[in-house]
């Protein structure tokens, strides 16, 4: 007798079991304490002969790999997504970003659905009729897709969680803080009132004039400022590092047709910062030729040594050998000097004595201290055209507890009670909304009245404790790490009143020294501001701020 067919057959084929069945070629067999009893289809002769067959733990196989998968698209979302968001969120150039981030975790996100979808569609043998419904797989292939989706959503975010905890409030939030909540009807259309005399220039320009520091925190547009041309303002102020040379691209091209009407400011700059002592002649002109060239014109009226905090860069003689061969090519007219420093006083006094100086541009408003109305006055004798900033001391009037007439008049009673000073040749201030246009204007050749100068008081005593005033500097010599107070306080002042959050980080994260110091530091400063700031907490709540760190 012929062997049975049944019993040639050599076990080659893959096996693959669970906790009831054992599968060959298609084939499925009951299982019985882990051997096999008999088989479902074709029965053979030899039913009795027993395989033994190793179990598998529960679960096993391709759910934890679909596990496995969401968890390294959840490590993808984090570091590549989540990195990508944060360097959006500090305001990088979103052009210069190659999008692998992007492609990185969406292709692992697709994985982790095509591995949880196939798991879901695999029927499990063993499994109760119910939990093997097509339904019922579909369902939990749904919820674990959805799930791994908002896992990796949630990590990416969880990179940006400092700026959702320390800075988000302050972004997502904040609105422009000089604008009223409520604009008058008489307000609309505002036009210069008064132009003023801009000292030995003998220039005319608006008393009100439009300024693009880092307080527009980017958002001034060539349409905004070709209004205010159409408004009657003629002077624009303008900087190298304003914006990141946005400032001085737009307001040259806001200027095309009409150059010959404006009366141009800029400064001794560059991009990434001021020039000093120790820069070369040529690295003066050089910086003015670039200038001319963003700005589109062959000349400026007006540069500035910028920012100005010591005599010995005021009278540096390579920035004055600059400007004489400067002026004498015909690519600037007049030397300025523009200064907010706790030496202002020192600065402005050299500079009226020089005689270098056709025009100052000095911080100035309601409070100042009190020598800042003799250095003005003297200044207007020696012919020096006084343009004046800072005008707003520190912007933080929609955030204060008083009246609401107070809150939407102060602006205006700030810039009536600057342009009362008869020396005074104009303020400018930085613009980028059409309603600011209508509501700032209005104040243009109008001197304050008694209510102003009350509401002013009244800001003062509000503030008296908060506003760090750009001309004292008597914290300075207090700090052992010789921190740049002011100037970390002025910034929180732009993130936190001006409403320009990037540019406020890019200025402190310029800074060689940064606030994190005194987090350890016994503060001998405590105790060192006349008008009651509190600086130690003031520099590591604005360091916690502008950096994006929390501190438990």
């Amino acid at each position: 007798m012929s062997p049975s067919p049944w019993r040639q057959r050599k076990p080659v084929y893959p096996v693959r079991t669970q906790a009831r069945y054992l599968h060959v070629r298609g084939l499925a067999f009951p299982l019985k304490n882990g051997t096999r009893e008999s088989p479902t289809e074709g029965q053979g002769p030899d039913s009795g002969h027993r395989l033994a067959v190793p179990r598998l733990p529960e679960g096993s196989g391709s759910g934890y790999t679909v596990l496995f998968a969401w968890v390294l698209a959840a490590t993808i979302g984090y570091f590549a997504l989540g990195g990508f968001l944060t360097r959006l969120l500090e305001g990088y150039d979103r052009t210069s970003e190659s999008g692998i981030s992007i492609l990185l975790t969406a292709g692992a996100i697709a994985i982790g659905l095509g591995l949880t979808f196939r798991w879901a569609r695999e029927k499990k043998p063993g499994a109760a009729p119910s939990d093997s419904s097509p339904r019922r797989r579909f369902l939990l292939g749904v919820l674990g897709a959805g799930g791994g989706v908002a896992a990796t959503s949630i990590a990416a975010l969880a990179r940006t969680s400092d700026w959702l905890t320390v800075s988000g409030k302050h972004i997502f939030l904040v609105r422009p803080p000089y604008q009223a909540d409520t604009a008058l009807n008489e307000w609309a259309g505002s036009a210069v009132g008064a132009y003023r005399r801009l000292g030995r220039t003998e220039a005319r320009i608006s008393d009100i004039s439009l300024g693009s520091g880092s307080g527009t925190g980017g958002r001034q547009t060539v349409e905004v400022a070709r209004e205010a041309i159409e408004r009657g303002i003629n002077y624009f102020d303008t900087a190298p590092d304003y914006s990141g040379t946005d400032s001085e691209k737009r307001l040259g091209e806001a200027m095309l047709g009409v150059r010959d009407r404006m009366f141009l400011a800029t400064k001794f700059c560059r991009p990434t910062g001021h020039l000093h002592p120790g820069h070369s002649v040529q690295e003066y002109m050089t910086a003015v030729d670039e200038s001319l060239r963003r700005l589109q014109t062959d000349w400026v009226d007006l540069v500035h040594i910028h920012s100005c905090d010591s005599v010995e860069r005021l009278m540096d003689e390579n920035a004055h050998e600059a400007f004489d061969r400067l002026k004498q090519a015909g690519k600037v007219r007049f030397l300025g000097v523009s200064t907010h420093t706790p030496n202002l006083e020192e600065v402005a006094n050299h500079a009226i004595q020089s005689d270098r100086f056709d025009v100052m541009m000095l911080a100035y408003h309601y409070g100042a201290w009190p020598s800042i109305g003799d250095i003005i006055d003297r200044a207007a004798e020696k012919d020096i055209g006084v343009v004046a900033m800072k005008t707003l001391r520190g912007a933080m009037h929609q955030g204060l507890m008083w009246s609401r007439p107070d809150r939407e008049a102060y602006t205006q009673a700030a810039f009536k009670w600057v342009l009362s000073n008869p020396s005074v040749s104009g303020l400018v201030i930085s613009i980028w909304e059409s309603a600011q246009l209508d509501e700032f204007l209005y104040a243009s050749g109008q001197a304050a009245a008694s209510q102003d100068v009350a509401r002013l008081k009244r800001y003062e005593a509000l503030t008296a404790q908060e506003h760090c005033r750009p001309h004292c500097g008597a914290c300075l010599d207090q700090c052992p790490e010789q921190l740049p107070i002011h100037d970390i306080l002025r910034y929180r002042m732009y993130f936190e009143h001006y409403g320009a959050q990037k540019e406020a980080m890019r200025l402190y994260s310029e800074l060689e020294s940064k606030a994190d110091v005194c987090l350890s530091c016994s503060a001998p400063c405590t105790n060192a501001c006349p008008y009651g700031i509190p600086i130690p907490q003031q520099t590591r709540d604005t360091h916690d701020l502008l950096s994006m760190q929390s501190r438990a």
